[in-house]
């Protein structure tokens, strides 16, 4: 299993080819995933990139992190699992928003 990477302060014109090609001289990329707001379709500004081994990781984090891509300054390190949030309500439950019409 490989070592994902956060890619962060991308230019939202920064596509997944590109970032790819910029980690590819590092490594081995095994996966590489641009995330972009699901209801324009535009970039967020940061990436997931994976790399085969650990030492690939560790030299894509030494030569691009604070380097410039695209006229920015990357930021890559290791990602962090993912925090766990409680379930948001996004449907009716019943509850009107706290306000009670059957007084």
């Amino acid at each position: 299993m490989g070592t994902k990477l956060y890619v962060g302060n991308l230019s939202f014109n920064t596509q997944e080819a590109e970032l790819k090609a910029a980690f590819a001289p590092m490594g081995t990329v095994t996966s590489c995933s641009l995330i972009t707001d699901k209801f324009t379709g535009k970039s967020r500004g940061f990436a997931f990139v994976e790399m085969s081994t650990q030492d690939e990781a560790n030299r894509a984090i030494a030569e691009l992190n604070g380097k410039d891509f695209e006229g920015r300054a990357l930021t890559v390190n290791e990602a962090r699992p993912r925090e766990e949030r409680p379930p948001r309500s996004g449907g009716f439950d019943g509850d009107r928003g706290g306000r009670r019409f059957d007084r």
